[in-house]
């Protein structure tokens, strides 16, 4: 008799396209013995070779810039930090896409809570702190960059104002998982300034001490970069 829940009789899963493209990309840096310091490609060049929209081509390369291979460089492309020897790397991807939901959720619950409490207890200092975030985030969108080290000071500046250690420490014990779910979220198109308008709500309400409006602009925030093309399939 076979078992209707038989492990080994479940329905395969289908590999995304994004972890196809990433695997040829790591097959084209061995197969012509790129290293680090090398570039790839543009991202419309690669469009076109792999035969696919430049929307799954940008999904690939923050998959490879959150697991170390690459970094995306503003004017200067994708180039290269390492290459793997093995496949790990694809191992890992499968893994983050559901560690991703978890990082999530873990956001909209701590996230949320830390906006009201900053609200409340914020000093001048953190005022300061915040607002040295935010202008360094504009200024490096309005250069045409992503801002993730400004969004990532800016979430950080919050945290600290919310003056709780617990919730501080819980924050920096998956700081590493937001880093990627930040790059994942602040490479999509508009995204940048959609954040940073975000975070111009935040910090009004942080600024006038409203506790309530402080949890639900971030609330709002949250949900908005939550919204990454990981969890989705472009093509």
């Amino acid at each position: 008799m076979i078992r209707e829940s038989a492990r080994s009789l479940q329905p395969l899963a289908r590999p995304r396209l994004y972890e196809q493209l990433v695997e040829r990309l790591l097959d084209h840096m061995t197969e012509q013995g790129l290293g680090p310091g090398d570039r790839l490609p543009a991202e419309r060049e690669l469009a076109g070779l792999l035969g696919v929209s430049r929307a799954s081509v940008v999904q690939a390369l923050v998959a490879l810039e959150v697991q170390g291979v690459i970094d995306v460089r503003h004017g200067d492309g994708a180039v290269i930090r390492e290459v793997p020897a093995d496949r790990q790397v694809l191992h890992a991807l499968r893994a983050r896409w559901h560690r991703l939901r978890e990082v999530i959720e873990a956001r909209q619950a701590l996230e949320v809570r830390i906006a009201a409490l900053a609200a409340r207890r914020r000093t001048d200092a953190d005022l300061v702190r915040i607002d040295e975030a935010v202008a360094a985030m504009a200024a490096d969108v309005d250069g045409g960059g992503r801002g993730v080290r400004g969004d990532e000071q800016f979430h950080a500046a919050v945290t600290t104002a919310a003056h709780s250690g617990l919730l501080g420490t819980l924050m920096g014990e998956i700081s590493e998982l937001i880093r990627e779910s930040r790059i994942e979220s602040l490479s999509q198109p508009g995204r940048p300034a959609e954040s940073l308008a975000a975070h111009r709500l935040v910090v009004e309400a942080i600024r006038a001490q409203d506790a309530d409006a402080a949890a639900r602009t971030m609330a709002e925030h949250i949900d908005a970069v939550s919204d990454v093309a990981l969890l989705q399939d472009p093509d």
